[in-house]
C-alpha cells in the first residue's frame, strides 16, 4: 500500500519535479529530455513514437537478486534511467546462476542476469565504505525514486533508510519490498521468491488430487511482485506529479502474491469452502473436461476446457460424436464422472499432434490450446511475430536470447538491451552527473569505494 502522505512526505520547496543544480529534466508526464548514460537510439521523427513516456525519470535501485532489478525494468523499459547499485565486494546472487555466455562462468556472463536485469544500468559501490554510502545519497538526492528489496532493516544499517534519504532529497519516492510488510508480526521476515509461494497460500492449493503440495521450481514471485512495485511507484510518480510531494511505499510481496488466490478468499467467505490441491481440475467445478491431455510425441500436451453445454457439443462433434460421450451430456454428469470422461479423452487426444488438434477444436469453439515447453515457445507464431523473444550482442561480444518489450505502447517504440556489465554507467554518474573529478574517481575506485 502507499502509505499515507501526512507522516510519510514532505512539500520540496520547488515546483513539483524541478531540481536545482542538476541538469536532468524534470518529469511532468509528457515528453521531456533524458541525460540517460544508457545508450539509446536518438529519435529520428518527432511523431508518435519518439519517445518514451518515463524518459527523463530517474531511478536508485538499491534491489538485490531479481525482484528490485524486475521492478526497474518495467520503469527502464517505460524509458526511466534505472542505476543498479552493485558491488563486486559481495556479487548479486542473480549475477552467479547458470546458464553462462559459451559456458564460461562469470558474473557478466550470466543469461538469467542479462534477461531478469535489462533496462537497468549499474554502478558499483560498496556500501560498507562510509564514502559509498554518501555517494548513494548524492545519487538519490538526483533521482526521483529509490528501490530496495533488501532483508528488513539492511538499509537502516547502512544509514540509507528512508528517513536518511529524504534528507538527502525531501519529495523522494521510496519502493521498499519486503517480504511481508514494514508492519506486523512478520515484519522481520526474510524471504525469497519459492518461500514466498508458501506464506501466500499458493503452494497449499498447488499439486496433484489427493497428494502433497507440490510447489512451483521457478521463483515467479520475484518478476510478479517486481511488476507490482513498479507500478505503485507510477501511482506514486503521479501523486508527486500533482503535488511535488514524495512518500513511501511499502509493498509487501507477500500480500501481493496472495491476489493470486483472491477467488478462493471470497469462497471461503462467502461459502465455507477451504480449497485444496485437484490436479488440473477446475477449482470449483465450473468446467468439465478440464485439464491437459497426452498428445502425439514425448511428452507433449494439450489443455481443454469445457465450460457450456454449448461447447461440449463443439467437443463432441469434433471427436465424431463417439458413444461414450452419451452420459455426459449436462455439466452435472461431468463433474459426476469426471475420472472416466478424463479417460476417454485421453485415449482421443493421443492420436493427434498437439498444434493441430488445438486448431481442430478451436474451430468447433473448444478452448484448446497446446502446452508449450522452452523450445516451443521460442518457435511459436504468436510470440514470433509479436517479437517475445530477441537477439541482441552484449557488450562483451556474444550473442543472446533474451526477452523482448513485453510493455508495447501505440506511441513509443522501446529498444531493449541485456542486463548490465557491472560498473558500467560509473564514468557517467560519478563524472557527469555527481561532478567528481577523474583523480578522485580513481582514488576511490583504489580504495574500494568504488568497487
Amino acid at each position: 500500500p502507499l502509505l499515507g502522505e501526512s507522516d510519510r512526505a514532505l512539500a520540496t520547496s520547488a515546483p513539483p519535479g524541478e531540481r536545482v543544480g542538476d541538469s536532468h529534466a524534470p518529469w511532468r508526464g509528457g515528453r521531456v529530455r533524458s541525460s540517460s548514460p544508457i545508450p539509446r537510439d536518438k529519435p529520428t521523427a518527432t511523431g508518435p513514437g519518439a519517445y518514451l513516456p518515463l524518459a527523463g525519470l530517474r531511478v536508485a535501485n538499491f534491489g538485490w537478486a531479481w525482484a528490485g532489478p524486475a521492478a526497474g525494468q518495467v520503469l527502464g523499459l517505460l524509458g526511466a534511467e534505472v542505476y543498479k547499485i552493485e558491488t563486486r565486494a559481495r556479487i548479486d546472487i542473480n549475477r552467479t546462476l547458470p546458464p553462462f555466455a559459451d559456458g564460461i562462468a562469470g558474473p557478466d556472463r550470466s543469461l538469467q542476469n542479462h534477461a531478469g536485469w535489462a533496462g537497468n544500468g549499474s554502478v558499483q559501490l560498496n556500501l560498507k565504505k562510509p564514502e559509498a554510502r554518501e555517494l548513494a545519497r548524492k545519487l538519490v538526492a538526483i533521482s526521483d525514486i529509490a528501490i530496495e528489496n533488501f532483508g528488513p532493516g539492511v538499509l537502516e544499517q547502512l544509514d540509507l533508510g528512508y528517513e536518511r534519504l529524504r534528507e538527502a532529497k525531501s519529495d523522494i519516492i521510496m519502493v521498499s519490498m519486503p517480504g511481508a510488510g514494514i508492519t506486523g508480526p512478520l515484519s522481520h521476515l526474510r524471504t525469497y521468491g519459492n518461500s514466498l509461494g508458501g506464506i501466500s497460500g499458493i503452494d497449499e492449493i498447488t499439486g496433484y488430487w489427493g497428494d502433497a503440495p507440490c510447489p512451483m521450481e521457478n521463483g515467479f514471485a520475484d518478476p510478479y511482485c517486481g511488476a507490482a512495485a513498479a507500478w505503485a511507484a507510477l501511482l506514486a510518480v503521479e501523486h508527486h506529479r500533482r503535488t511535488g510531494r514524495g512518500q513511501r511505499i511499502d509493498c509487501s510481496q507477500q500480500e501481493a502474491l496472495m491476489q493470486m488466490v483472491g477467488p478462493l478468499f471470497m469462497d471461503y467467505s462467502l461459502n465455507g469452502r477451504t480449497a485444496g490441491r485437484v490436479g488440473n481440475r477446475h477449482p470449483l467445478g465450473a468446467a468439465a473436461p478440464h485439464g491437459v491431455f497426452p498428445c502425439q510425441g514425448d511428452d507433449r500436451w494439450i489443455s481443454i476446457a469445457v465450460y457450456t453445454n454449448e461447447e461440449w457439443k463443439g467437443l463432441v462433434q469434433a471427436m465424431g460424436d463417439p458413444g461414450w460421450t452419451r452420459p455426459f451430456a449436462s455439466l452435472d454428469q461431468r463433474i459426476a464422472g469426471i475420472d472416466a470422461l478424463h479417460a476417454h479423452l485421453s485415449n482421443w487426444t493421443a492420436g493427434f499432434v498437439d498444434r493441430e488438434l488445438a486448431e481442430l477444436l478451436q474451430g468447433y469453439g473448444v478452448a484448446a490450446a497446446p502446452v508449450l515447453d522452452v523450445a516451443g515457445l521460442l518457435s511459436d507464431p504468436q510470440y514470433v511475430a509479436r517479437e517475445t523473444f530477441i537477439e541482441v550482442t552484449h557488450p562483451l561480444g556474444f550473442q543472446e536470447t533474451i526477452y523482448g518489450a513485453y510493455i508495447k505502447t501505440s506511441r513509443s517504440d522501446v529498444k531493449v538491451r541485456p542486463g548490465p556489465a557491472i560498473g558500467q554507467d560509473n564514468d557517467h554518474v560519478f563524472g557527469e552527473l555527481l561532478g567528481l573529478s577523474e583523480r578522485r574517481i580513481r582514488q576511490l575506485v583504489a580504495d574500494e569505494v568504488i568497487y
